[in-house]
């Protein structure tokens, strides 16, 4: 199975594709969309729309036979952010629904919780955690892309787990 990992963002998105081979899952290709080159932020559509193509052009690359997405999770005190947020998941499933992929999301702590073993890791941990597990040289920069590893590393423990309860 070919699994895109994706981290959501305005700015910076993190994307990840993975194979799962014999002995476990093996990363293809990651880094990041970003909606600008500039420092000038463009308005809100043209930072979707950028997102959109982006992600539309790795997956006719590609080809992932699933997209896995990061829930949102945004603080209370910061509703503008989840707002924000939330225009970047829409694309981000649009673009998947038009390339008839399915698409999942998992919680952070979900994430966090099968990748380190505990479900309020910090980001430090993650990486670290993504760093030993595919045995990088060094730590994927920025975090964005460790975070998008770790979104499909995290379906691909949950399906392998699934199907072996099926068995």
């Amino acid at each position: 199975m070919r699994i895109l990992g994706i981290d959501p963002g305005l700015n910076t998105t993190g994307y990840a594709v993975l194979d799962t081979v014999q002995s476990g899952a093996q990363i293809v290709e990651a880094g990041v969309i970003r909606s600008s080159t500039t420092r000038e932020k463009p308005e809100l559509a043209k930072r979707l729309s950028a997102l959109y193509d982006g992600l539309t052009e790795i997956v006719e690359q590609l080809k992932p036979e699933v997209l896995v997405v990061e829930q949102l999770y945004s603080h209370y005190a910061h509703p503008r952010t989840a707002i924000l947020m939330g225009h970047a998941r829409g694309v981000i499933f649009l673009a998947g629904a038009q390339k008839n992929l399915p698409v999942l999301s998992y919680g952070a702590t979900r994430i966090k919780k099968t990748i380190t073993g505990a479900g309020r890791a910090s980001k430090e941990q993650m990486q670290l955690a993504i760093l030993r597990e595919f045995r990088l040289p060094k730590m994927p920069e920025p975090h964005d892309v460790a975070d998008a590893l770790a979104v499909a590393l995290c379906h691909y423990h949950t399906t392998r787990r699934t199907a072996e309860e099926i068995r």
